[in-house]
């Protein structure tokens, strides 16, 4: 693969240029205003794509062949449906696109996305050692086991995106390879899969704090109790409380406001300051005394909630 610019405000053009560049497919838009800018940076197998859709793009694409994650910045992808699944992708989601094999469809709404695209034979390279056959390694969700577990992939993704652009790195195949191994290491730990599926769970935590942790992350907008943690967990409120002691190092509700707090966080890093105010985002998440939820910020993330708002 090599890297790539490509800006337009033509809808035939982008969609030849789309069928070159990823897979063939038809899209449809009726703003006047289509433009659309793509960059890549690439070597071998893989690249990582920054696109900005400044419209609302349908899509109806053949199978890409390949590993495809997508992490939207700004905007959304609704209706997205591929392998008998739909979901809509906010700022913040990082997810696995659609299987390699099969068809996907759906619509960008004036989104900020990036696309990491690379061989899924890379996977089961990399998760060779200790395997039990030879068969593809595959993932098992669309989404990975948390947001945390998001997050870490995210940061990867974004240094990877950086050496790939390094002149350096395009000139060495040995570095190169590390890029690769690096890239599928942290996919095979963000998504669930059949290789961690054949070795067991791959994450050590309990079951009490995995299910605990399960139900605050598909709950944070909601006004939630350590009772209700508890029983989500099917243990007692004691157990619970122990339970993340011993293995998060934190109380329950200590563990669901930093996870709050992390969700602060993304949407300030992607608001317009002109838009939207610190107030606003931090009572979506819950936090309504200012005050306190600035200290914790601070705490969490070494700067203020405004400063990041502002940057």
């Amino acid at each position: 693969m090599e890297s790539m610019l490509f800006e337009s405000r033509d809808l035939a053009r982008t969609e030849e240029f789309l069928n070159r560049a990823y897979t063939k497919m038809q899209i449809g838009g009726s703003a006047k205003d289509v433009s659309t800018r793509i960059s890549r940076a690439a070597a071998d197998s893989i690249s990582i794509d920054r696109l900005e859709i400044g419209f609302e793009m349908s899509y109806d694409a053949d199978p890409l062949g390949k590993i495809c994650l997508c992490e939207v910045v700004s905007g959304s992808i609704e209706g997205h449906a591929t392998d008998g699944w739909q979901d809509d992708f906010r700022p913040g989601d990082l997810v696995n696109f659609a299987p390699p094999d099969r068809p996907y469809a759906g619509k960008v709404c004036r989104s900020g996305y990036t696309i990491t695209m690379f061989d899924p034979a890379l996977l089961t390279r990399v998760a060779g050692a200790g395997r039990k056959d030879d068969s593809p390694v595959r993932l098992l969700s669309h989404r990975p086991y948390s947001r945390p577990a998001a997050r870490q992939l995210s940061r990867t993704i974004a240094y990877l995106s950086d050496q790939l652009s390094n002149p350096a790195v395009q000139a060495s195949p040995l570095v190169r390879a590390s890029v690769s191994q690096l890239l599928a290491s942290s996919v095979l730990a963000a998504f669930p899969n059949t290789a961690m599926a054949e070795r067991g769970s791959a994450d050590p935590r309990p079951s009490t704090v995995r299910r605990a942790l399960a139900f605050m992350e598909s709950n944070l907008d909601q006004a939630i109790t350590i009772a209700d943690i508890a029983a989500a967990a099917g243990v007692t409120v004691r157990a619970v409380q122990t339970a993340f002691q011993r293995h998060v190092g934190a109380t329950p509700l200590g563990e669901l406001r930093r996870l709050r707090l992390a969700e602060v966080r993304s949407e300030l890093l992607v608001a317009d300051p002109a838009d939207r105010t610190v107030a606003e985002i931090a009572v979506r998440w819950g936090f309504h005394h200012h005050g306190r939820m600035a200290a914790a910020y601070l705490e969490q993330y070494g700067e203020l909630p405004s400063t990041t708002l502002t940057r």
